[in-house]
């Protein structure tokens, strides 16, 4: 076995990890990468090789796999989506911060995506580290809320009338008659680790159970502010062969729209998680 490294990628968020192709990882090398994700919330891989069906291979050694019901999928691969702007286009796809599937009432576990097209510049990935952005509030804010659920969406995103029915990338995103919404504990207990992380996220938390929109927007706002600050975000650059495999319940990300009039094409499997427990 060669013995993983693992290097901070920044201070506060995510680790850089070398001595290992993902295609041919032995059974030492899946059991340190599985520690090490649990423990780090994203991981950040360059020069990798990895084929469709290495792609698919590496995810499910971790799990089963989600097959989105909005992206398209890649030729003769179902399991894969796409995560695609093309040159003409001024509209990207997860432009804001958010966490994948936080909607659904089994939430995903992780999503593994991999560089195909890369522009010449630009299209870096942000990540945010939400143990580390909950060790940071305050132990009163953190007992208030271990006692509270909040509610996500997708509808106001992906439904008929949501925010990218109106933009130019629409014609590639399809489901509209699949959105839905779920309720999940503010902090949750993170289920290999143990850990105590917040779980709310720009991008789909629209409110807290039994709280007004207006009550629920002011603090809602403030955790994102808090989240969102230097010393739990972290900015990573794409270049060809490489490979980011995040936590979706340990992270938040967002993909940079900087690249218009080139092409940007990524290929994204997620894989499926287990009912999210109360802190």
């Amino acid at each position: 076995m060669t013995e993983l490294s693992l290097t901070p990628f920044s201070p506060g968020c995510g680790v850089t990890v070398d001595n290992v192709q993902l295609a041919a990882l032995d059974d030492a090398q899946l059991q340190a990468l599985r520690a090490a994700f649990a423990e780090h919330g994203v991981l950040f891989f360059r020069e990798q090789a990895l084929s469709p069906e290495q792609h698919l291979g590496f995810a499910k050694r971790f799990g089963e796999l989600v097959i989105n019901k909005f992206f398209q999928p890649v030729d003769g691969y179902p399991a894969i989506a796409e995560v695609r702007k093309e040159k003409a286009q001024k509209t990207n796809i997860g432009g804001g911060w958010h966490t994948d599937h936080s909607y659904d009432e089994i939430p995903a576990m992780g999503s593994i995506l991999v560089a195909r097209q890369l522009p010449s510049s630009g299209g870096d990935t942000h990540f945010a580290n939400l143990y580390a952005a909950y060790d940071g509030l305050s132990p009163g804010l953190q007992k208030t809320l271990k006692t509270l659920r909040a509610v996500h969406s997708n509808k106001h995103l992906y439904g008929a009338d949501g925010y990218y029915a109106g933009t130019d990338i629409a014609g590639q995103l399809g489901g509209h008659d699949s959105v839905g919404d779920a309720t999940h504990p503010m902090v949750i207990i993170h289920p290999e680790s143990g850990r105590h992380t917040l779980y709310v996220n720009p991008g789909h938390t629209l409110g807290i159970e039994g709280w007004t929109m207006e009550e629920s927007k002011a603090l809602l706002d403030y955790l994102c502010q808090h989240v969102a600050q230097p010393q739990y975000t972290c900015e990573f650059n794409w270049q060809p062969g490489s490979v980011v495999f995040w936590d979706n319940r340990a992270t938040w990300h967002y993909a940079q729209n900087d690249y218009h009039g080139e092409s940007r094409l990524m290929h994204r499997v997620t894989l499926a998680g287990s009912r999210l427990a109360a802190a």
